[in-house]
């Protein structure tokens, strides 16, 4: 009985690890349509918005790794209380907003 336990706890561990998708493709689908492709924030939705320069590691000095989860997990504000960035707790897990904090550290030059 443990040994049938323990396969299906390994298969849906590792059914759920399949799920996640790469942070690259989350940034795609969720991030480079205000951030672009290189986090630079030369888009339209980018500009309208004033997102900062993800690819400046003197601005990624700014923040620290707790800060982007936070951020990316619950959302931004703009100091008039509108939404300048939606929360992404309902579409990533933890482990797939981690990724993207590793994968925004990344872009810095």
């Amino acid at each position: 009985m443990k040994t049938l336990f323990s396969i299906a706890a390994a298969v849906a561990f590792s059914a759920g690890a399949a799920l996640a998708a790469e942070p690259s493709d989350n940034w795609s689908k969720l991030c480079a349509s205000c951030h672009g492709k290189d986090g630079a924030g030369h888009t339209r939705a980018g500009k309208k918005l004033d997102v900062k320069d993800l690819t400046s590691a003197e601005y990624q000095k700014t923040f620290t790794d707790d800060d982007a989860f936070k951020t990316l997990k619950e959302g931004f504000k703009g100091a008039d209380g509108s939404d300048k960035m939606k929360p992404f707790a309902d579409k990533l897990s933890d482990d797939e907003i981690k990724g993207l904090v590793a994968y925004i550290r990344a872009m810095a030059k």
